[in-house]
């Protein structure tokens, strides 16, 4: 028997990753478990240095700004009903390593489930970026669905269900 308490939705606000958004919502209600929506936001002072090695700018009010948005952005993707029934909560992380973040906080916080979109980049743009979902695959304390979008889709939009119940 499969039990799923927690589960997590890691997000960089893409188009795959709101795929993962409804899938994970569809498996939080199929299960009766709670839903964790998480964003990573980069460590400015990682990836914003000047020449010689000098802070450009007043990072930290640049951060504050960047976690803020990312903030906006998380909130808006959690409506009344995934608060009632899902207990769906935002989680905001700042970290260099994106792909660490989630799975640490998938340890900390005993996650069932992860369920992240993937970009699906091949040859050279996934030899340059990487992949934050392949790196969490390989390195998860759980299970790890990942959703290409706008691949094989089996959640129908909520329409469609309302039109198949009402047939």
């Amino acid at each position: 028997m499969i039990r799923l308490k927690q589960i997590l939705v890691p997000t960089d606000f893409s188009e795959p990753s709101e795929a993962a958004l409804n899938y994970g919502r569809e498996l939080a209600r199929a299960f009766g478990a709670h839903l964790r929506i998480l964003n990573v936001v980069n460590k400015l002072t990682t990836t914003v240095v000047g020449p010689e090695g000098y802070i450009v700018g007043n990072l930290m009010e640049m951060q504050c700004d960047v976690e803020e948005a990312a903030r906006n952005q998380l909130e808006a993707l959690i409506n009344d009903e995934d608060r009632r029934d899902l207990d769906a909560k935002p989680v905001l992380l700042t970290a260099s390593t994106p792909a660490l973040a989630i799975v640490n906080h998938a340890k900390e916080a005993d996650i069932d489930l992860i369920v992240m979109g993937t970009h699906g980049r091949g040859g050279f743009g996934h030899l340059l970026m990487g992949s934050v979902a392949e790196k969490v695959v390989r390195l998860a304390p759980c299970p790890v669905l990942t959703v290409r979008h706008p691949e094989h889709e089996f959640v129908l939009p909520d329409a469609l269900v309302a039109i198949a119940r009402s047939a």
